[in-house]
């Protein structure tokens, strides 16, 4: 009896050890002023698209281990769909993330277009929005038609080979009148709107011809209404349109608000904002997905600015929305706050959580400078928040990002001392088409390249790995694509991000943290 009570003492006291362990550990790099260079965090995050580009590659192409890849795209439908970008570590061309990905750029550089330039960075900001949006006019080859998918997923998951030695279906999948699509123009609309924003000044008439698709895939997504992976059903395993379309029509049309100053698309957004869910759905992620957040913080912005006061009580409504997710991931709610790791991530699901904490970093920092910009706070269940208080949350889940988190690691790869080097993507894990032209077929890539424990010969410079679990652990293993996998979408609301915390001076001195100096 006397040996099982001394057993027990010592069993808590290990216990409560490794608990004090583990929380000094956490409170180390939670309370750290670690620094970091987020010009550089920039650059890398652009260079990531150019290593995502399909088609034929540029002569100022900066990736150089890769080369031309899907040159026939199209052909067999009789179309030119040569270009776009792979949306992650396959050779799928998938309409609806593509098209978040562009948005998500644009918007970026809309917000913070100067302080990218200052950065040194415009121009390629501006190439990694144009390789889409060239792709979507391309794709949209007349008014009610658009290509959805270049390639499915269940035949190119059969094979491991880089993009240049494909030999996967490339079948190109469309929606029109008889197949609609609604979330998919939607999103292609929001895209092109928003881009065409971006190129306004700087190449006028480009801006025309994106803001002329937009709109009449804007139109014709309205009129034939439906969810596109019910017409192109050999996305549902991979891009299933779980929201709806109803969400991506209000995110078109306020972009089209934004983008032409027509009050027919504010009108669009008033009237249907009860029975398209803009003012009824509370949602606690944005996503590639899911816009409602995205649609009622831009109609928040609209409040702020007081220049549609006859729709004050609809706005209002739709301000209380962003609110709710935005107060969810400040642990602000009442009782619906967004989960956290311990090391203080925001964590929505385990498949490739990043995504969510990048967009919230963007969403989170865009308000900011909205309420700061109208002089206002964000009013939570449980207290009252400041523009500040938002942007540390915000810059909270960057330093995460970027190795201030239990496993010192970068989840931006490439970036800092420490990052993935076993990235779940075919073209980088094998030998470079650059260096070794020999032809590698579809299972000799499992069988030579994918099992390996070594690096992957090619750095991914840029990308943004689903990152850990729940728990803040990081498997480093090209085998689990839940965590090691990166999508351009992961990426792409960081641009923004890194921009605004550069800009406000506090990136680091080189000198004081070492950085890995990688060839492109």
């Amino acid at each position: 009896m006397e040996r099982t009570l001394i057993q027990s003492r010592l069993n808590q006291y290990v216990q409560c050890y490794i608990f004090m362990v583990k929380l000094l550990v956490v409170t180390f790099f939670v309370t750290s002023t670690r620094a970091f260079d987020y010009r550089e965090a920039l650059t890398k995050s652009l260079l990531y698209f150019e290593t995502q580009r399909s088609g034929r590659l540029p002569y100022n192409q900066r990736v150089t281990w890769r080369d031309h890849s899907g040159l026939t795209d199209g052909l067999e439908q009789g179309v030119d769909l040569v270009g776009g970008y792979y949306d992650a570590g396959d050779h799928v061309k998938f309409g609806l993330p593509m098209a978040f990905t562009v948005t998500m750029l644009s918007w970026g550089v809309i917000e913070y277009g100067e302080h990218i330039a200052n950065a040194g960075e415009y121009e390629h900001a501006l190439e990694a929005i144009k390789w889409g949006t060239d792709y979507f006019v391309k794709a949209h080859t007349s008014p009610n038609v658009l290509w959805a998918e270049v390639g499915d997923g269940d035949t190119d998951h059969y094979c491991w080979q880089r993009p240049e030695d494909m030999t996967t279906s490339r079948q190109a999948y469309k929606i029109d009148e008889s197949r609609p699509g609604s979330d998919l123009a939607g999103e292609t609309a929001a895209a092109m709107a928003a881009a065409s924003i971006v190129f306004k000044t700087t190449n006028s008439h480009y801006s025309h011809l994106l803001l002329h698709h937009a709109q009449q895939l804007f139109e014709f997504g309205d009129k034939y209404r439906g969810k596109y992976d019910s017409s192109v059903e050999v996305v549902k395993s991979y891009y299933a349109s779980v929201s709806g379309y109803k969400d991506e029509l209000l995110w078109a049309a306020l972009w089209l608000y934004k983008a032409t100053d027509k009050d027919e698309y504010l009108e669009y957004v008033i009237d249907n904002a009860r029975s398209f869910g803009g003012i009824e759905w509370a949602i606690t992620e944005f996503s590639w997905d899911v816009k409602y957040a995205g649609v009622q913080i831009l109609a928040s912005k609209l409040l702020m600015e007081g220049k549609h006061k006859e729709y004050n009580h609809i706005l209002e409504q739709y301000k209380s929305k962003a609110e709710y997710y935005l107060c969810a991931c400040l642990k602000r709610s009442d009782n619906n706050d967004v989960e956290r790791t311990t090391g203080g991530l925001l964590y929505i699901r385990q498949w490739n959580n990043m995504q969510y904490a990048s967009s919230a970093a963007f969403l989170l920092t865009v308000y900011s400078d909205y309420l700061q910009n109208a002089n206002q706070k964000l009013h939570c269940p449980l207290g009252i928040v400041d523009a500040q208080e938002m942007l540390d949350l915000a810059k909270s889940q960057v330093h995460y990002i970027l190795g201030s988190n239990p496993m010192s690691m970068s989840y931006l790869v490439g970036f800092g001392p420490r990052y993935p080097l076993r990235v779940h993507h075919r073209g980088a894990s094998v030998v470079s088409y650059r260096e070794n032209k020999g032809f590698i077929g579809c299972t000799q890539g499992y069988d030579n390249w994918f099992g390996r424990t070594d690096p992957n010969p090619n750095l991914l410079v840029g990308a943004l790995v689903g990152g850990p679990d729940s728990n803040d652990n990081y498997q480093d293993e090209r085998k689990d694509h839940m965590q090691s996998e990166a999508c351009t979408y992961n990426t792409a609301p960081l641009v923004g991000v890194f921009a605004k915390l550069y800009m406000m001076g506090e990136h680091q001195n080189l000198s004081q943290v070492p950085s890995l100096k990688s060839s492109y």
